[in-house]
Parts: structure tokens; sequence; C-alpha cells
């Protein structure tokens, strides 16, 4: 047995918060289509892409001799609902004039109150589909955003639910990234994080919301995050609102994973050789060669994740000489 080489160190555990970093970028969550109710013709489209527009603004309009012909029906029958029960009240009236005098009988009053009830509430019910045909005719913005695209143009023809145009709500975009082996299994929901832009400056505070239940080709989980503090709720946003990132922005998102204990060594207590990662470990019979597996480096220290133990000494001088003491008289040079 050899003599224990010079410069051993006795490992410690220590705490270490784990940063899982990861590429971002910034993806829609779902793209917001306005559609067609009813089938018409565009006649009016005030806005174009990439404008940003309010809640319930009027993006389109829709017309045509089918649309009119509707709205004649709806108009005509609003009309007569309306003759019917003015008609219907001056009976009602006529007949309680008559039942005060005693010329006519209580159940012919009770017919003309019914009669005018009835008409009554179909007036309000042809008023209400005339006021839906009038609000189906506007194709209004369902949320605060801007216009991606515009399907549908000036004098085209749509039928009904026809995607006319296609918005993207500022309050619908997060951050996706891809995490891979021991980091995506570490990632749960609720974890805060930042994620640092390309092209800014100042980093966003972020939060987990969403971890994907498959893998992607490549073998990465998608986790979905958002911007902290953000609202549940949809807010009142002005006409140009302020928001962290745009639709399409790259860059760098850091998880904050947490606190862990590990086994620090010293980095030149480490030795790599073919692919894997190798601690010389003192033992009582002589040097052990025990593989490891590295995790966070902080200075001139790294944390072990697996395969040493505490109050262990391990080589930390001189460790890839005593890794390859020897090994002349097991190399053979090539013909």
């Amino acid at each position: 047995m050899r003599r224990p080489p010079e410069g051993t160190v006795v490992v410690k555990a220590a705490s270490v918060t784990q940063d899982l970093s990861a590429f971002a970028q910034v993806r829609p969550i779902a793209p917001v289509r306005v559609r067609a109710a009813q089938a018409g013709t565009v006649v009016a489209t005030p806005i174009l892409p990439g404008a940003f527009v309010r809640a319930g603004e009027v993006l389109a309009r829709l017309g045509g001799a089918q649309i009119d012909a509707l709205m004649a029906r709806k108009e005509a029958a609003v009309d007569a609902a309306r003759a019917r029960f003015a008609t219907d009240q001056q009976l009602l009236t006529i007949a309680r004039q008559r039942f005060e005098l005693n010329l006519d009988t209580r159940q012919s009053l009770l017919v003309a109150q019914s009669d005018e009830a009835a008409a009554k509430a179909d007036l309000a019910a042809v008023t209400a589909a005339l006021r839906a045909v009038r609000r189906l005719r506007d194709l209004r913005a369902p949320a605060a955003g801007r216009v991606l695209s515009i399907e549908a143009g000036d004098g085209e023809r749509v039928s009904a639910g026809r995607t006319v145009l296609v918005l993207q709500s500022t309050d619908r975009l997060w951050l996706q990234a891809s995490y891979y082996g021991a980091d995506a299994t570490a990632i749960r929901i609720g974890m805060n994080g930042e994620f640092q832009p390309s092209a800014v400056v100042s980093p966003v505070r972020v939060r987990v919301v969403a971890i994907a239940a498959s893998l992607e080709p490549d073998g990465g989980e998608v986790v979905g995050l958002v911007e902290s503090g953000r609202a549940a709720s949809r807010v009142h946003l002005s006409a140009r609102p302020t928001v962290p990132w745009i639709d399409g922005e790259r860059g760098t998102v850091t998880i904050d994973a947490g606190k862990r204990s590990m086994v620090v060594v010293p980095t030149d207590a480490l030795v790599l050789d073919r692919t894997h990662w190798f601690a010389l470990v003192q033992t009582s019979t002589g040097i052990d060669r025990r593989e490891v597996v590295p995790g966070p480096v902080r200075g001139w220290q790294t944390y072990v994740e697996q395969g040493l133990k505490p109050g262990e000494r391990v080589v930390a001088q001189n460790a890839y000489l005593e890794f390859h003491h020897g090994i002349a008289a097991h190399y053979t040079p090539p013909d």
C-alpha cells in the first residue's frame, strides 16, 4: 500500500441554493380569434395589424344584403309587436271601464289582461333580438391587446364562424423555457426566478405556473412562467399598455429551486476521465477512485450531488497526477 499523498482535506456538508438556468422565449398562451357570428360582408375594418386595441373596441363591421334583410325583418317584427302591445293596452283599458260599469264580466277583464301581458312579453323578446343582431354586426375586441392579423378585408363575404381578425391579448403572453434531466424534475409550480431579456438591461421577476406533462422531441420539458405579482383577473389597460415583454422576445431565465444540502469539495479535487468525474478518497486500505456527480460551482469550490459523504478525506492537491499514477506501466504505444 502506498503512503497517502499530501494535500488531503476533509469534506463537509453545506447548503447551496440551486439556480436552474435555461434559454427562454416569450410566447402567446393562445391567440384570440374574432369570428363572424353571422354571414355577411365586411364593410369596415378601421384598424391595421400591429394596432393596440381596448376591450370592447369595434374592430370591423358586417353589412351587405343578407345583413340588411335580417335587420329589416327584425325591425318589422319590433314594429308589429309594438302595435299589438299598444292595441292590447287600449283593449285592457276599455275592459276595465266596462267592468267598473257592470257591462262586462271579470272573465273578459282577465282575458284582456292576459293578452296585454303576452303582447308586452313578445315586444320585449323581438326588441332583444333586434339589439342582438345590431351587436353581432359589430366585431369587437374581447380583450385589450394587439392586432396580429386581419383575415378578411373590406368587401369580402364571410360565413358564420369565419375568423376575421386575430388578436394577441396583453395578458395572454407568458415565458416558455425547456429544462432537461435532473433540472426538469427539480422544478415545481410556484417557484420564483428572473428572466433576463437579451436586449433589455433590467430583469423581470417571474413565477412558474405550468409544467408540461410530456417531453419535447429533444427530451426537454417545457416550463411556463408569468410575471410575478401579475393579477389573475384582467385589468383596464391603456391604448398602448406597458408590458414586461413582447411576443418573440428571447433571453435567459433562472429559477430559484431552493436550498439543498450537498458535500462541498475543492474544485481541484475533481478529476475528469472519459466523460466521468472522480474524486480520490483516502480510506484505511489506500486511495479509492470514487465516481461522483458534480453540482453547482461557487468560486473555488464545487458541490457534489452524489458519491461523497461528509467526513470523508479526499485528495485536493495534484489530484490528476495521483489519479494517473503508474499509467506508464499500463500504457502501450501504438505500432
